[in-house]
């Protein structure tokens, strides 16, 4: 499942990810980034954050908007 979700990250996100693995490999204590890939970052996460508010906001209202109306009549009864 990991997998699939690195292979779903932004290429930004993929490489902050990698960076992050491999200071936890080498046991660093502090991750640098220059001010453009910090900017790139930000700009992922804030896209990816309104991806996740604009499926909340479907889940919604695919969930208010589901009401079934089911009618019956008796015929000749």
């Amino acid at each position: 499942m990991e997998h699939y979700l690195e292979q779903q990250l932004s290429l930004h996100l993929k490489k902050f990810n990698d960076r992050v693995k491999v200071m936890n490999q080498t046991n660093s204590r502090e991750l640098s980034l220059t001010a453009a890939e910090a900017r790139q970052l930000q700009a992922d996460i804030f896209d990816l954050l309104t991806k996740i508010n604009d499926l909340t906001e479907i889940k919604k209202q695919s969930t208010t908007e589901a009401v079934i109306q089911v009618e019956m009549q008796g015929g000749k009864f």
